[in-house]
């Protein structure tokens, strides 16, 4: 008994080239890699070849940007009504310019001004001492960083050892007044650099040297309490804290 095979029937073209047999196409043909299935939703680009259908199909709108205001409460702040950055910062230039006039007259210190402490002058003159110095040929930024910290130190602990206590001299504003008081000293740092050494160098050392501490001993027997019993102790700590510095000017 002769077995039968299935043959898929045979489909020739209508161009008449019977010897180029063509079969039927599959009834699920492939897709091409990175292409959706074809029972998805034509109207939606995926992963397409096509640059021009892509950009025609896919529409790309500039950010718009809201207004610059930041939203408080009922209202709105904009840029052009915050603080400036000098007063983010803490640095108040009305208030150095008024210590520093403060400073130089010896004569009417106005302890006032000094009541609340600030870091932002002190460095401005120790840093202009240093550039002073530098200018010289002194390269000294270290050694009076160094020496204004442990001044402080020296001056805290002296002060506070005489009042016992009832003192209320606390580091930050120690730091604050010595740095201020630094002003003669950059003067003189400046003023070295015009005039020749030897006598008269000397005498302006000794006067600017007397000008600081005198400033700085009044502004702490002002803003301390239990200051005025100790004043000539006060004085002498003072006039050793500027003799070191102004040593760096002389030598």
């Amino acid at each position: 008994m002769a077995k039968q095979f299935n043959v898929p029937p045979v489909i020739f073209p209508s161009d008449g080239n019977p010897g180029v047999p063509q079969r039927r196409p599959p009834a699920n043909p492939p897709t091409a890699p990175f292409q959706p299935p074809r029972s998805s939703n034509p109207g939606i680009p995926f992963m397409s070849f096509d640059i021009g259908s892509a950009a025609a199909s896919t529409s790309f709108s500039t950010p718009q940007f809201a207004s610059a205001t930041i939203g408080g409460g009922g209202g709105s702040i904009g840029f052009e009504d915050e603080p400036p950055l000098l007063e983010e910062l803490g640095i108040n230039t009305k208030q150095i310019y008024q210590k520093t006039l403060s400073i130089l007259n010896p004569f009417r210190i106005k302890p006032d001004l000094h009541e609340d402490g600030d870091l932002s002058g002190p460095f401005i003159f120790l840093m202009a001492f240093g550039l002073f110095q530098l200018l010289a040929g002194k390269i000294h930024f270290g050694i009076i960083l160094g020496w204004v910290v442990m001044a402080s130190m020296f001056l805290y602990v002296v002060f506070n050892m005489l009042a016992g206590r009832n003192g209320n001299l606390n580091l930050y504003r120690c730091v604050s007044l010595i740095g201020y008081c630094m002003l003669p000293i950059v003067i003189l740092s400046a003023l070295s650099l015009f005039l020749p050494g030897g006598l008269v160098i000397k005498v302006l050392t000794g006067v600017f040297v007397v000008w600081s501490t005198r400033v700085c001993t009044r502004l702490l027997v002002e803003l301390a309490s239990y200051g005025d019993e100790h004043r000539g102790l006060i004085a002498y700590a003072c006039f050793l804290i500027y003799m070191l510095f102004s040593l760096l000017v002389i030598f």
